[in-house]
């Protein structure tokens, strides 16, 4: 079996689903040292705690600031923060976890599996200008609690203080998650874009994300 350390050492060009798949076991396995207690802001402007793996010649007893990666994780999905892996060793980091595959590895012990998301769907079907849509609120285990708390956070310092959602598909398969316009103060066509990338950036990576007006569709609720 391939070790972490082994797996790092892999060029950018071979690092792809394979490698991916790979990487999470040894990893989620392991223990790191943190760089600093406290979260740091990235490039992207979001919050990460910074670690980096121990190679083979390091003892516990030379280094500090040692945590299990699964404490780590689970420490870290309460509080909307994601993970930097091994920034120093490379011109760019060998991982970049975002806080929302960390919570998801929380829930389903996966970063990214859409066939999960798709079982915790509890939709009704309605009719919409003589279209037949599947539309409901997130479940809990779709949204859990504690990650509409760290959204509600993210909007509250937006100045966003009531921003509603609902699930909704065309087809009962394909969902996407539905952040209504009215409740985010109605932001010009040019700002949508932007938006739904921050708020992604808190969820599931394969989590469709999109802003529509509620007029005309089932009601919305409150995230």
């Amino acid at each position: 079996m391939t070790t972490l350390n082994e797996l790092l050492k892999a060029a950018e060009d071979q690092r792809n689903f394979n490698w991916d798949e790979q990487f999470f076991k040894q990893f989620c396995e392991a223990e790191v040292r943190l760089l600093s207690p406290d979260p740091q802001q990235g490039p992207d402007g979001w919050p990460y705690l910074i670690c980096e793996t121990l190679n083979n010649k390091e003892s516990e007893s030379q280094i500090e600031s040692i945590e299990s990666v699964q404490k780590l994780f689970f420490w870290l999905a309460t509080r909307g923060i994601g993970l930097v892996v091994n920034p120093r060793r490379n011109p760019y980091p060998d991982y970049v976890f975002s806080y929302g595959m960390i919570w998801n590895f929380r829930e389903t012990g996966f970063f990214i599996r859409p066939d999960l998301a798709q079982k915790n769907m509890q939709t009704n079907e309605v009719d919409y200008q003589n279209k037949k849509l599947h539309a409901g609120p997130p479940t809990e285990q779709f949204l859990p609690l504690y990650v509409r708390k760290v959204l509600k956070d993210f909007f509250r310092d937006q100045m966003v203080m009531k921003p509603r959602m609902l699930m909704i598909s065309t087809d009962g398969q394909n969902y996407d998650l539905c952040f209504s316009l009215e409740s985010l103060g109605n932001p010009p066509d040019t700002e949508h874009a932007g938006i739904a990338e921050a708020i992604a950036w808190f969820l599931p990576t394969h989590y469709s994300i999109v802003l529509v007006s509620q007029q005309g569709l089932p009601e919305f609720v409150d995230l």
